[in-house]
């Protein structure tokens, strides 16, 4: 517990900027896999090629759902605190 005191805990409103700034580069995240996707199949003849660029944005579109699904998860855990606290 004495190493613990040593760092500096981060405050409210760091954590009000890093939730912020998580959601705008989700969201931009997410843009961005469909601006790609949209892209990916223009000019391609080949039926193997945009298989495959399809199951690679598909996967990297999971990741980010898993990404995003965790981050709330955390998101809901700090907000349970802090109504824990209040009650308190």
């Amino acid at each position: 517990s004495h190493t613990m005191s040593e760092y500096v805990r981060m405050t409210d409103t760091e954590r009000d900027q890093i939730d912020q700034d998580a959601q705008v580069f989700m969201r931009t995240c997410a843009d961005a896999i469909h601006q790609l996707r949209t892209e990916a199949h223009r000019g391609v003849q080949s039926a193997q090629v945009k298989e495959h660029r399809t199951a690679v944005l598909d996967f990297i579109e999971d990741y980010l759902k898993r990404v995003c699904k965790l981050y709330s998860e955390q998101r809901a855990i700090r907000v349970k605190r802090v109504i824990d606290k209040k009650r308190l």
